[in-house]
Formats: structure tokens, C-alpha cells, sequence
């Protein structure tokens, strides 16, 4: 919005020229992300506790869990909040490319919501179905899927870190594999948020990092030179990323242990989401494995977990996602999660070592 409306008056005043830079527009988004956070979060908290949207725990969880009860629920509303009104200030609402990250995230903020709603309201831990929240999360991913694979500018290329010439022609392959891509991430991230701070700390990390892809991946010069696969107006991605990275760290302030407030569904299925988008937009899908090495690892503790339970009769950890069985071993909670974000700090460094790789 602020870009639309002061950007074509640099003809006559100089000063506005600097709404073209990419990367004015990003750090201000940042800004505007932190400041909506810190403006409406205390607000936002003090709403869901006089709602009674407090979180119900788990009984068959670690005890330690048991004092969180009551804490308030569905703080994601916050981080979305943080997230579309800076990318609508600072962003080029005319770039389809914003639009679909938005929708993702704005979706699967809503089907989080609905989720969340559900478990507060009937007081358990069940909220929508398994089969439910996986039906919308396909259905929408599978729409923005559709409406890439039908643009002509948008290539269905496989990019592969470490490899310059294998890059696969996936054609129609690409809608189940963004669909994937997309319902993996929030589905990952979402199986992440269950101790104080733990999701959203590697969420800001893994969106400064595809901040940076974006940014290159949008740059016609810098794309060639590091051989990042050049996609025409993913630049403004960055401006997304940015608010991502922004939201993150206000939401953190008050989702630090421990935590005044949580981001329930609404919050980790639209952050998962987004990252998923970003990463299918700027073709780096694969890095996302690297870089989202964390959600990896919780997700596949759980799909581990239970088929080992169910195959073998013998469970694998002492409880599912991994970070409850280091909880169960004794580790202090914020002892792992600190650990959790080094680790996803590590990742970035390697995922971003790519670029000099291919």
C-alpha cells in the first residue's frame, strides 16, 4: 500500500525513490511486524484470557506440562497479524507471487483457528479431525498448486543443492509435490510447538534464511552469478520473510518460558504453511529440508513412533515429538529448546553454504 502510494511520486520528490529498494521495504516490514506485535500483543492476551481461550493439556503428556493449563491459546492470531499488515504496507500488491502466500497462510490460519476454537470451547484436545484439517490443508494447497502450474512463466523445474545441471521436469508432478511440500511444512511445524518458544524460534530463522533466497532468487544479476534458479518477482517474497522474521520475535517475547501466551494451531499451521509456499515460489524446495532440519526431525519422531508401535508393539522414544522424550529424560525445558535453535542455526549456515556449492 505505502509502496503503491509513494512510489510513483519519486518522479517528483527524490526522498521516495527508496520505495523501490527491496531491501528498505524488508527491514521497515520487520519493523512494522515488531511494533504491531508489541502494540496489539497485550491487547490480543488480555482478549483471550477474557474469552477463556486457555490452553487444555494433554493428560497423557509429561507432568511438567500439567502447570501450563490455563495459559492462553491461539496467540497465532497475533502472528498473523504481524504478518499481512506489513506485507500489505510495504509489499507490491500488483505481484501474484505475495497473493498466494497470503492465501496459504491466511487459510490455514483460519482452518488452525476453527481447530483451536473447537478444543477450547469443548474443553479437549481433539478440535477438528485428523482427516478434517488434512482434507483443507490439500485442498488449498492443491489450488495454489493449480494456479502456478497454469502460469506460463512459472517453471515446474526440480532444483537439486550441490547439482547444476539436474533439474528434473516434474510438468503435472508439480501440484502433488508443492501440495507435499506445503502440507508437510505446516504439518511439521505444527507437531514443533509444544514447548515454550521452541516453533517459533527456528520459524524466524528458517524465514531470514528464505529471505535471503528470495531476495536472490528475484535478482537477475545475483541469481546467475550464484546459479540460484531465477525466478522474476520472488524478490517481494523477502518483503513476506521479513515480516515473518518480525512477527516471530515479537511473538517470541511473550512466548518465551515461560510463556504468557501460545500460538495454537492458528499460529503453526499458517507459519508452516507460508514457509512451505516461500520455499515451492523460490524453488527451494529441497533446502527446506536442511534448513527446516528440526521440523524434519519432530515430524518424523512421530510417524517413526507410531509405526514402530503399531509394526513392532515397542515404542522408539519415550514419548513423541522427540523434544517430549529428552523432557522425559530429564533435560530442562528451556535447555532444549535454546539446544532446538542452535541446531536450526547450524542448518541455515549449511543451507546457505549451498549457494557457493552449485
Amino acid at each position: 500500500m505505502l509502496y503503491h502510494i509513494f512510489y510513483p511520486l519519486a518522479s517528483d520528490i527524490r526522498l521516495f525513490n527508496i520505495f523501490k529498494y527491496l531491501t528498505f521495504r524488508t527491514i521497515y516490514a520487520m519493523i512494522t511486524a515488531l511494533a504491531v506485535s508489541f502494540i496489539l500483543g497485550p491487547w490480543i492476551i488480555r482478549k483471550l484470557e477474557g474469552l477463556q481461550a486457555r490452553q487444555i493439556i494433554r493428560t497423557d503428556g509429561p507432568e511438567s506440562h500439567l502447570q501450563k493449563q490455563g495459559t492462553p491459546t491461539m496467540g497465532g492470531v497475533m502472528i498473523l497479524a504481524a504478518i499481512v499488515i506489513p506485507t500489505l504496507l510495504w509489499s507490491d500488491l500488483s505481484n501474484h507471487y505475495v497473493w498466494v502466500v497470503l492465501f496459504i497462510t491466511l487459510g490455514y490460519g483460519v482452518i488452525g483457528f476453527i481447530d483451536d476454537y473447537r478444543k477450547v470451547t469443548e474443553k479437549n484436545t481433539k478440535g477438528l479431525s485428523a482427516r478434517q484439517k488434512m482434507f483443507w490443508q490439500v485442498f488449498l494447497a492443491g489450488a495454489a498448486a493449480v494456479f502456478l502450474f497454469l502460469k506460463p512463466e512459472f517453471n515446474e523445474l526440480l532444483y537439486v543443492p550441490f547439482f547444476k545441471k539436474f533439474h528434473p521436469d516434474l510438468w503435472i508432478l508439480f501440484i502433488p509435490f508443492a501440495v507435499i511440500v506445503i502440507v508437510g511444512a505446516s504439518n511439521a511445524v505444527n507437531l514443533t510447538d509444544g514447548l515454550d518458544g521452541l516453533a517459533i524460534g527456528p520459524v524466524a530463522i528458517n524465514a531470514a534464511t528464505y529471505m535471503l533466497f528470495s531476495y536472490i532468487a528475484g535478482h537477475a544479476a545475483l541469481s546467475a552469478y550464484l546459479q540460484v534458479p531465477r525466478v522474476p518477482g520472488a524478490g517481494e517474497l523477502a518483503i513476506i520473510c521479513g515480516s515473518m522474521v518480525g512477527a516471530g520475535l515479537g511473538f517470541l517475547w511473550y512466548n518465551s518460558y515461560p510463556a504468557e501466551v501460545f500460538m495454537g494451531d492458528v499460529g503453526s499451521l499458517s507459519l508452516g504453511g507460508a514457509l512451505g509456499t516461500i520455499a515451492v515460489l523460490t524453488k527451494q524446495e529441497i533446502l527446506l529440508v536442511i534448513v527446516g532440519g528440526v521440523f524434519v526431525i519432530e515430524a518424523l519422531s512421530v510417524i517413526f513412533q507410531v509405526g514402530s508401535y503399531k509394526y513392532r508393539g515397542k515404542r522408539i522414544f519415550r514419548m513423541a515429538p522427540i523434544h517430549h522424550h529428552f523432557e522425559l529424560k530429564g533435560v530442562a525445558e528451556p535447555k532444549i529448546i535454546v539446544r532446538f535453535w542452535i541446531i536450526t542455526i547450524i542448518l541455515a549456515l549449511v543451507a546457505i553454504s549451498t549457494l557457493k556449492m552449485r
